[in-house]
């Protein structure tokens, strides 16, 4: 990813952050027959020894020929908030009028080697953490327990654990960095979806 050292992010804290709270990734490797991409919801573990920029895991249909690239590198792109800058923000603009508009963005492209677990212990434990987290907003929220043992038991077999220990991790905080501090305000207070993360700025 092309990325200048102004637009680059990489605190490992922030960077999981964005995965978490867009955690719907593009899985993308290289297979016999070309290029393939599929987008998978993923959780985020934190770092260790054997993982130094995390670990995530998701799982895929057992039809999904992608779980049999385990060994492979992958590269899974997670998309943050995006939106597109108009020029009309700018100071200069209506002094010289040199200015163009742009897309801000913040994405992060996490690179490791494939794992496929076929485990229903794995999965299982790997569902129930995924439903807990994103039925926690709801006011009557559903758990994996709520489904009939043999439903369960056949949709296990239908599905097999996918996990990438990432050994690199890089994030793209494209947020008008390279323009005056006026400029960024005008951005922030125009693009509400990009005003928290610029906010966050070092």
């Amino acid at each position: 990813m092309y990325s200048p050292s102004h637009f680059a992010e990489t605190r490992t804290d922030t960077l999981h952050a964005l995965i978490e709270a867009h955690p719907l990734g593009t899985l993308v490797m290289q297979t016999a027959d070309g290029l393939v991409a599929d987008h998978i919801p993923f959780e985020i573990g934190a770092p260790s020894a054997a993982a130094p920029h995390g670990t995530l895991r998701a799982h895929v249909a057992r039809a999904n020929p992608l779980w049999r690239q385990a060994g492979a590198g992958a590269l899974v792109v997670f998309q943050g908030p995006s939106a597109y800058v108009s020029p009309s923000l700018y100071q200069e603009k209506p002094v010289s009028g040199k200015v163009v508009p742009t897309w801000n963005y913040a994405v992060v492209h996490a690179h490791g080697l494939l794992r496929a677990i076929d485990d229903p212990a794995w999965l299982l434990a790997l569902l129930e953490r995924l439903t807990a987290r994103h039925e926690a907003p709801r006011a009557a929220p559903w758990a994996v327990a709520d489904a009939p043992a043999d439903y369960l038991a056949s949709t296990l077999k239908a599905i097999v654990g996918i996990e990438i220990p990432l050994d690199r991790l890089d994030g793209k905080w494209k947020l008008s960095q390279n323009r005056p501090p006026a400029d960024r305000a005008a951005v922030a207070g125009d693009c509400a979806a990009l005003a928290p993360l610029m906010a966050q700025l070092p």
